[in-house]
């Protein structure tokens, strides 16, 4: 019982950290977790991150899920100055001084499809497009696009296999499930766990909408 009783606490105690937004557009459907500090997020429906998770100048689509802890975006120094030091760029940084305020290039977005899966500590370069359907193992670093439906890992993240056959993916694709209306989602969920089914149950809606 006194296990249960500082659980419940420590529990508690995580979710009453704040929550950052700074000119995101989350859908009323997704859940940003305490300790999180998004900038220039936008989200769609169905979609979560998890605690502690630094997200910045990003696209997220619907239905996918973002462990704890994960990094997507963020700055970039300027490597092909002579110095990299903030102290040569303009904009509010860490160090107080300013030996002069050159203007960087300007941080790319970083897209991520729908119903992505990104794992525990995974770190994602500024500017990477995530395919929808693809899965990043955790603690993986992505410095390179990802295939729809891929299974990556690694530091790099490479590929490890496709989800799906290539036939397969291509109608999830063309299918765009995750724009459903949820009245239809909800009839045809009975076959989510097989994709060949799931895909004859879209087709046979979509002649009866033709009839």
């Amino acid at each position: 019982m006194k296990y249960n009783v500082m659980y419940y606490i420590a529990k508690g105690l995580r979710k009453a950290k704040c929550i950052a937004l700074n000119n995101c557009n989350i859908d009323k459907t997704s859940k940003i977790e305490s300790g999180s500090h998004l900038i220039n997020v936008s989200m769609g429906k169905h979609s979560f991150c998890g605690y502690n998770c630094e997200i910045t100048n990003c696209e997220i689509g619907s239905f996918c899920s973002i462990a704890n802890s994960v990094v997507i975006g963020g700055g970039m120094h300027p490597i092909d100055w002579v110095s990299m030091s903030p102290v040569f760029y303009e904009g509010k940084d860490s160090v107080k001084t300013k030996f002069s305020e050159h203007k960087r290039d300007p941080s790319k977005i970083t897209i991520i499809g729908h119903d992505v899966w990104i794992g525990r500590n995974v770190l994602i370069k500024q500017g990477i497009v995530i395919g929808t359907g693809a899965v990043i193992g955790m603690g993986s670093i992505v410095t390179k696009d990802i295939e729809p439906y891929s299974i990556v890992a690694g530091t790099p993240a490479k590929l490890i296999r496709k989800r799906f056959s290539n036939d397969v993916i291509s109608q999830l694709l063309d299918s765009k499930w995750w724009n459903l209306n949820e009245k239809l989602l909800g009839e045809i969920a009975i076959y989510i766990k097989t994709p060949n089914d799931f895909i004859m149950a879209l087709k046979q809606h979509s002649l009866h909408t033709i009839m």
